[in-house]
Order: C-alpha cells, then sequence, then structure tokens
C-alpha cells in the first residue's frame, strides 16, 4: 500500500477513537454485572440488591438520559425519547417495589403487586414511542398496510405463542383456581411482549434515517428487554427465578444500552458523517426484501403454529383458530392493497415512460449513454437529424471514434476528473468538442454529462452555428470592417505578445505607423465613397507588401501601422538598415497612383519607424512611431522617419510649455506692445501694430514664433486671438482719449475669423463697449489657407468693413492663394511679406518681384506696408518702389505703453535721405498689423 492510500486507510479510525471509550466502559460495565449474576454475587442479599435496586438504578438511569436528551432535541423525535424515559421510569419504579419487599421487609414479593403495574405500564409508552420513530407512510393505504404488517407480526407471534406455552399458562391457571386478577396477570406480561415486538420488527424495516445509529441502538435495547421478559414469562424459568440470576443481566444491560442510544450513539453517527466524502449512493437490496417477506413469513410462523399442534395429535385451540384467520384475513387484504398499489404504480410508471420517451424522442438534443468502456448503449432518434447519422449506426460505436482526435485528449481528461470528483460536489459537467456528422464534417457540440451506473449519459446539442457567429463577432471585434485589417487593439496586442515572446529582445523587431498624405483633400474632393475606395487599395497594398509572419493594421482613419517581427539572425544595424528599406518600399508602393472611377488619384506616405529596444513596452514602442510619422509629416511628407530620442524631448518640451501657456493665460502673464508703422516719406507714425508678448513667472520672454506655434491649431490659440483683440482695442480707446488719434493694426488668422468659438458679433462689440471711432481698427488676414472658405470670409470681411474696420493682407507676396484673395476679398493694405524686403537690396530679382508687387498695389489704390525693415539702405529702396510705409527696426523695435506714447508725443521718426518734416502726423491713419513673429529682440521695458 502507497504512503497516501496507508494514510487514507488510518483516517477513519482516528475519527473512532473518541466513540470507542464510552463503548468499552459500557460493555465493561455489563460483563461486570454478568459474572456477577452468574456466580450469585457470592452472597444471598447482595444478589438481592444488586437483583432489584440494581436494575432499578439502571432504569433510572435510562429514564434520566432519554429525558435529558429529549430537553435537548430540537426534531419531530422528542416526543419518543420522551416516551421511553416514561417506559424506563416504569421499569425503575417495579424494580424498586420488587427490592422493597426482598430486600428491605424480606417478604416474598405478592401476586398482584403493585410491581405487576409499574411493569405493566413499561411496555404502552414504549410501542408508542416505536410508532412515533417509525417512517411516517405519506398515503392512507400505508398506513392500513403498516397496521396489518404489525398485526400479521403480532399474531404470528400470539399463535406461537399460544401454541407454545400460554396456552398451558391459562390452563393451568384454570386448573389451579388462580383469581380473574392473577390469570390476567400471567397472560398480560406475555402479551404486551408480543405486542412490543411486533413494533420492534414492524418498525426494523421502516425507521427513519434520521440519527439511524440512536434509534438502531434504542430499538437493540427494547428487543433485549423484551427477550428478557419472555424468558422470565415462561412457565419454566418462573418457578425457579429469584433476583440475581444471570437473566437481571440482560435487563440490566438493556437499560444501560438505552441510556447510552441517544447520546453515545449520535456522537459516533456525527463522527461517521464528518469523515464521509461523499453521500452513500449504494442500495440495501437484503433489507428491501426482508421488508418485502415480512407478512410472508409471519404467515407462515402462524401457519407453523396450527400444524405444530395438528402433528401433536392437540386438539386446535379456539384461539388459534381465531388468530390464524385474522392472520390470513389481514394477509389477503395487505395483498389486495398492494396489488391494487402496484396496478397503480404500473400505470403511472407506464405513463412516466411514454411521458419521458415522447420527451427523449422528440427533443432536438441527442441523448446518448456510455458504458464504463466508453462503448455507446443508446443513441436518442434525434442523432439523424443533429450528426445526421442514425441512432442504430451508433449504437456499439467507441464514443472516441466520433470525437475530433485534436479535442480527443482534453475529452479525456476531463471525463476522468470528473468521474474521480464526488458526487455530491460536481453532479454534472460541461464539455465541449468536435463530433464528426454523418457527411464527414466536424461539428461543435456542447454536452452536459452525468454519471449512470459507472458510465456517462451525454446530453448533446450541435452550437456549430453559435461557434461560427462567435468566431465572427471574434473577428469583427478585433479587424477594421472597411479593409478587414487587423484594428488597433488587436494590432497592439500583437506588438504586446511580440514583446512577450522569445524575440522580446531581438532590436530587429519594429512597428511601422503610416499616414497617407492628401488624402483627406481627395476624400473631400471625391466623396466619401471614393475615399473608402483608395483606402481599401491602400490596405491590399499594405497586406501585400509584408511578410506572412508580420501584421498590416489600419488605426483608424487614414492611419495604418505594421509590426515587423525580428528574426535575430542578423546584426542590429544590419537589420536596421532592412526595416527602413521595407518602409521606403512601402512609401513608394503606397505613393503609387490609385485608380479610383474613370480616373487616378495620388497621395502620398508619411512612414514613422520605431525599434523595440529591451523592456520596452507596447505603448512606448507605438508612441515611438507615431512621433516618428509626425516628424516626417512636418519634415514635408512623403517620406519615413526613423525615431529617435529627442523626438520625444521636443514633444515633452512643448507639453511642459503649453501647460505654462495654458497658466498663463488664466494669470496674466502676457502683455501687449506695440511697434509703430512709419510713413517712409515723411517718418510720421501712422498707425501701430499690435504684438503680443508672454513674460513667463521664471523671467523668460517668449516671442510670438515660439508660444504660438505651441499653441497653433489647439483650443488656446483662440483664447489668445480673443485676448489679443480686446486689449488693442482697449488700449487704443484709451490713448484716443488721451488724444493720440493713431490706428492699431491686430494680426488675426483667416481661420480665427470664422470660427464658432469667436462669436459672429464680438468685433462689432468690442468697437461699441470701448467707443473706438471708425477707422481705428485694421484686421489683417494673416494667412491664405486653401481650406478655408473664400465665400463665407468674403462675406465676414464685408460687414466688418461696413463698421468702419479696415482690411489687410498679410505676407503679400509669399502665399499661392494672395492674387485670388486680392480679386475677392475688399482689401485696404498691402503687406509685404519680410522675406521679399530682406533681400531687396542685394537681390536684383527680388528688387523686380517687389517693385511689380508695389506697382499692383498702387494700380489698385491700396496703401502698402513693408515688413522687417531693419537698415536705412531698405527703407531707401522700398521708398523709391513707390511703397508708403515701413515697419521695423529701422524705425523702432516693439515698444510698452509709456515708450509708445513718448514715440507718439514726439511723431516722427528720422528717414534717411528725406528733408527735414514737421513733427506732424501725417500720410493717414493706416490699421496694419502684425508682421512676421520671427521678429527682432524686444528692447527692455
Amino acid at each position: 500500500m502507497s504512503t497516501r492510500a496507508a494514510l487514507l486507510a488510518r483516517r477513519p479510525a482516528v475519527g473512532r477513537a473518541p466513540a470507542l471509550l464510552p463503548q468499552l466502559v459500557l460493555g465493561f460495565i455489563c460483563a461486570g454485572y454478568a459474572v456477577g449474576a452468574a456466580v450469585g454475587w457470592r452472597s444471598t442479599q447482595l444478589a438481592l440488591f444488586m437483583g432489584d435496586f440494581g436494575l432499578s438504578g439502571a432504569a433510572l438511569a435510562a429514564a434520566v438520559s432519554c429525558f435529558l436528551f429529549a430537553r435537548a432535541a430540537d426534531n419531530r423525535f422528542r416526543p419518543a425519547w420522551l416516551l421511553f424515559s416514561l417506559s424506563s421510569l416504569m421499569a425503575a419504579g417495579g424494580n424498586a417495589v420488587w427490592g422493597w419487599y426482598e430486600f428491605v421487609r424480606g417478604v416474598p414479593v405478592p401476586n398482584p403487586s403493585l410491581a405487576d403495574l409499574f411493569y405493566l405500564c413499561f411496555a404502552p409508552p414504549a410501542i408508542v414511542g416505536l410508532l412515533v420513530l417509525a417512517k411516517r407512510p405519506v398515503t392512507r393505504a400505508g398506513w392500513v398496510c403498516l397496521a396489518l404488517d404489525s398485526w400479521l407480526i403480532g399474531g404470528s407471534l400470539l399463535t406461537l405463542s399460544w401454541s407454545l406455552a400460554l396456552a398451558h399458562t391459562a390452563h393451568l391457571a384454570d386448573v389451579e383456581g388462580a383469581s380473574v386478577a392473577r390469570a390476567a396477570l400471567s397472560l398480560a406480561y406475555p402479551l404486551l411482549d408480543i405486542v412490543l415486538v411486533s413494533m420492534v420488527l414492524a418498525l426494523h424495516f421502516r425507521r427513519s434515517s434520521v440519527n439511524r445509529a440512536a434509534v438502531n441502538t434504542a430499538i437493540a435495547a427494547l428487543a433485549l428487554t423484551v427477550l428478557c421478559d419472555a424468558l422470565f414469562t415462561s412457565p419454566l424459568l418462573r418457578q425457579t427465578y429469584h433476583s440475581g440470576q444471570l437473566l437481571d443481566a440482560g435487563w440490566f444491560a438493556g437499560s444501560l444500552l438505552l441510556a447510552y442510544a441517544p447520546w453515545g450513539a449520535g456522537r459516533e453517527e456525527d463522527n461517521a458523517v464528518e469523515q464521509r466524502s461523499a453521500p452513500r449512493t449504494t442500495s440495501r437490496p437484503i433489507a428491501g426484501s426482508l421488508a418485502a417477506l415480512t407478512p410472508y413469513l409471519a404467515a407462515a410462523v402462524c401457519t407453523l403454529g396450527i400444524l405444530y399442534n395438528v402433528i401433536e395429535g392437540r386438539r386446535v385451540d379456539r384461539v388459534v383458530v381465531f388468530t390464524g384467520c385474522t392472520v390470513v384475513l389481514a394477509l389477503v387484504v395487505r395483498q389486495g392493497i398492494m396489488l391494487v398499489d402496484n396496478i397503480a404504480l404500473t400505470q403511472e410508471l407506464a405513463q412516466k415512460e411514454n411521458h419521458f420517451r415522447s420527451l427523449v424522442q422528440g427533443s432536438s438534443d441527442v441523448i446518448m449513454i456510455a458504458a464504463p468502456t466508453g462503448i455507446l448503449r443508446y443513441v436518442s432518434p434525434a442523432a439523424s437529424g443533429v450528426y445526421g447519422r442514425e441512432a442504430d449506426d451508433l449504437i456499439g460505436a467507441e464514443l472516441a471514434s466520433i470525437i475530433h482526435p485534436d479535442d480527443l485528449g482534453r475529452v479525456v481528461h476531463e471525463v476522468r476528473r470528473f468521474l474521480a470528483a464526488p458526487p455530491g460536489e460536481e453532479p454534472t459537467t460541461r464539455i465541449e468538442c468536435r463530433f464528426r456528422s454523418g457527411s464527414g464534417e466536424w461539428l461543435n457540440v456542447e454536452s452536459t454529462v452525468n454519471r449512470h451506473q459507472g458510465g456517462l449519459i451525454l446530453n448533446s446539442r450541435d452550437v456549430t452555428e453559435r461557434v461560427r457567429l462567435q468566431a465572427q463577432l471574434q473577428h469583427n471585434a478585433e479587424h477594421d470592417p472597411l479593409t478587414d485589417l487587423p484594428n488597433r487593439a488587436l494590432f497592439t496586442d500583437r506588438v504586446r505578445q511580440t514583446l512577450a515572446g522569445r524575440r522580446s529582445g531581438d532590436a530587429g523587431t519594429a512597428v511601422l505607423f503610416i499616414d497617407l498624405d492628401g488624402f483627406k483633400a481627395a476624400n473631400d474632393r471625391l466623396g466619401h465613397q471614393a475615399g473608402d475606395e483608395l483606402l481599401i487599395q491602400a490596405a491590399r497594398r499594405l497586406q501585400d507588401s509584408v511578410r506572412a509572419g508580420d501584421t498590416a493594421a489600419r488605426l483608424g482613419g487614414d492611419e495604418f501601422a505594421a509590426l515587423i517581427v525580428g528574426d535575430g539572425s542578423r546584426e542590429q544595424t544590419a537589420r536596421e538598415y532592412q526595416v527602413h528599406e521595407i518602409a521606403d518600399r512601402l512609401r513608394l508602393t503606397l505613393s503609387q497612383p490609385y485608380r479610383i472611377g474613370a480616373g487616378e488619384v495620388r497621395v502620398t506616405a508619411s512612414i514613422g519607424v520605431a525599434f523595440a529596444e529591451p523592456a520596452i513596452t507596447p505603448n512606448d514602442l507605438m508612441r515611438n512611431a507615431d512621433l516618428a510619422m509626425y516628424r516626417a509629416k512636418a519634415g514635408g511628407k512623403d517620406r519615413v522617419e526613423l525615431y529617435a530620442p529627442q523626438m520625444q524631448a521636443e514633444v515633452v518640451r512643448r507639453s511642459e510649455l503649453a501647460a505654462r501657456l495654458r497658466t498663463a493665460l488664466h494669470e496674466g502673464e502676457f502683455a501687449l506692445l506695440h511697434q509703430p508703422v512709419v510713413h517712409l516719406t515723411s517718418g510720421t507714425v501712422a498707425a501701430v501694430a499690435a504684438q503680443a508678448r508672454w513674460r513667463s513667472a521664471q523671467g523668460v520672454l517668449f516671442t510670438p514664433a515660439e508660444f504660438l506655434r505651441v499653441a497653433e491649431d489647439s483650443d488656446r490659440t483662440a483664447e489668445l486671438g480673443r485676448w489679443l483683440l480686446e486689449e488693442a482695442v482697449e488700449q487704443a480707446a484709451d490713448r484716443a482719449r488721451a488724444g493720440h488719434q493713431v490706428s492699431v493694426a491686430v494680426r488675426l488668422s483667416a481661420r480665427r475669423l470664422l470660427d464658432k468659438g469667436m462669436p459672429f458679433g464680438s468685433v462689432e462689440a468690442l468697437l461699441t463697449r470701448y467707443g473706438l471711432p471708425s477707422g481705428a481698427l485694421m484686421i489683417e488676414v494673416a494667412d491664405s489657407d486653401p481650406r478655408v472658405p473664400f465665400d463665407e470670409l468674403e462675406q465676414r470681411l464685408v460687414a466688418l468693413r461696413r463698421l468702419g474696420v479696415r482690411i489687410a493682407l498679410d505676407g503679400f507676396g509669399s502665399g499661392y492663394a494672395a492674387i485670388n484673395a486680392l480679386r475677392r476679398l475688399p482689401i485696404d493694405v498691402l503687406k509685404l511679406d519680410r522675406g521679399l524686403v530682406e533681400g531687396v537690396v542685394e537681390s536684383a530679382r527680388l528688387h523686380k518681384i517687389t517693385s511689380g508687387l508695389l506697382r499692383i498695389a498702387c494700380d489698385l489704390g491700396m496703401q502698402s506696408v513693408a515688413d522687417g525693415v531693419d537698415v536705412p539702405e531698405q527703407v531707401l529702396a522700398l521708398r523709391a518702389m513707390g511703397c508708403t510705409h515701413g515697419q521695423g527696426m529701422a524705425f523702432s523695435g516693439p515698444l510698452d505703453e509709456y515708450r509708445l506714447r513718448r514715440a507718439l508725443v514726439r511723431g516722427q521718426f528720422p528717414v534717411p535721405g528725406s528733408p527735414a518734416v514737421q513733427p506732424v502726423l501725417a500720410g493717414g491713419s493706416i490699421p496694419l498689423l502684425t508682421g512676421s513673429h520671427s521678429e527682432t529682440p524686444v528692447p527692455p521695458t
């Protein structure tokens, strides 16, 4: 035996050890009493004492024990133990009276006496208590059968006892002329014992399963007591009986056994229940057979009693005849009741069998019964509809033969585990596998498995469609619906698996982020259907360009990605070069013309590449590829960019600067400066251009080129534009009230003018609120974004011009849409781009271009402003070309309010090569906007 088996075998012994001690003590006391009674206690007086008061004490102990247990118990058997207590108390009283006569007074016990009354009261409570312990019948016929069984047993015992002894006892009492009371007493004891024995035998097969050990012990104690009573009532033993004999040991043991029954037997059963790990499932065929044969055995005993009298040549007593007739009648009645019950049960069984057969045959599930050997013993007819195979063809086949080989090992393991588990803890299990159909296909089958006589019952159903639907839903959840490529979730999971797998340390593993340049314009121009077709073709090209082990995915919109898995066979430099070649080849493939409808569409691809590093996370790797892709777009598009650590540093810097900018807007760290716009002939100040400066809490002064680049395309740009416009109008109104009638120019982009975040009447409301006179504000359209609708922009500018707001076109000469703006927009002033002004002296080509643009402005009746006039030579050249105004360091840089007002009081700046001018504001009030943001350093304020 193995060590584990030996341990399991010893566990029950440990659990029984506490229950053995009271049993040994009980056996030792009973054995000691029996030995003392056998030797006559070596003293007549002691024998009388132990035979009377010893039995009384044992019976009293049983009475007290049963009473205490009845008080502690809380179930329907409580009255039974109270009745057993009363019965034992009667026995204790009878023995005490007997001892009073024999031991105390030393006189014979009279017949009849008070002891006989106690003894006769012993049996009725015990009989009723046994009835309470019995399993109650659920039908009226059951109660009748219980009564008939009791009479069959009692009548047969009465017949046998009367034939053997009771008839002789009654005859002797009649011959000796005994009184009626003595004759009745001589027959009462055996008759009550017969009734008690009948109840013991009848209830032995009908006892309840609750607290079975205690009930069995109590029945055994009563049976031992009745046996001793039966021996005592026999004339032969009774004539020679005296207290202290060996017969008293049986009564003594019966009383102590009844005292032990509720406590010791109950604890023993509890220990046994704790040791059982699973409920008992074995039946009791022997006990069931004896219970069924009890009436017939009783009738046989009755018949034997009558035959005994006939064989001995005795006259058959009338009591025997009457009792035998009633026993036979009871047997016939009982047999009739059983026959009627059997007919009803047979019909009910047939009805239920038909019902269940209809359920099994009509069920869409397949029910199969497999023997312990795995052979199918039964298959329901539904197999033909579910499996496409007739049930008869499957019966006799092995269950393993219809299971898919890939699933067989898992199924066998689950079945073995299920059969080894306790049935009470796991009555069923569920197995899903593939079964072979009649056509040879494999069907997904879900089976509920139950135990059946060592084998299995399988209730199976076809779930192939459900499995397919689940697979389709899983596919849809992980793939893009338009291109059928893996989506972001699946791509991220693939990256995670690659980084966590055996190639996690391979530096050749890379992620490519791909963006289609120009797709949005093509989608807006051709429509969404054409855009979807372009994306499908691009996805197909991407899928065809990657290797079988790599993953191509669509992340959303026109963004794609590819996972290139390293093989570890090359050096890192060679592997990176190979991945760069793959990315560049992919860029060329995606940049080829797309055939959409009857025409061709051209888009390019910007690709960012990031290589896996040790301990890098999937999110970080994908973020690096995304940063590289945006660097490729910012670097001119249609290119491949490899990730470098400084990209992340730049993102962090921009994020920090954006956060600081957000705080600065709310804490008032922005200051408004103004740069004078000077008439190039007279030197007078014609206007001032408003410019924002940010002096952070750390004392750093940022130029517009820095903080606007951070705020571009963000919500802060609109907020900053609103602040700049309101602050410029407010300060211009203050200057006008102080007598400085000079216009202010505010630079706004065309997109901001049409932005929904900027209310339509915001400019009009500012002019009304601060009372700014007409012509004192000029808005400069700062860019020529082709995506801005010109119709809406034209309507907006016309509405502002009606209010006296002048309109300037900033950066003229640098945008491809400038000519269209001149043609359609209501422009008052042209502001030359700084790039034209910087080389106007040195470059003859730029000189001619600038001169031509100024002639266009002059022909259209517009004033002109040159931005970035920093040296006297530029002033002379621009004035000679016909430029009217200039702005730059040749005159002044941006000024704070105090210095600006001092300049306005002075009224003019010296102009190179011009005669002296009067200190007055001449040249008209030109509302001009700020120039380029790449300005010279701000003078100290």
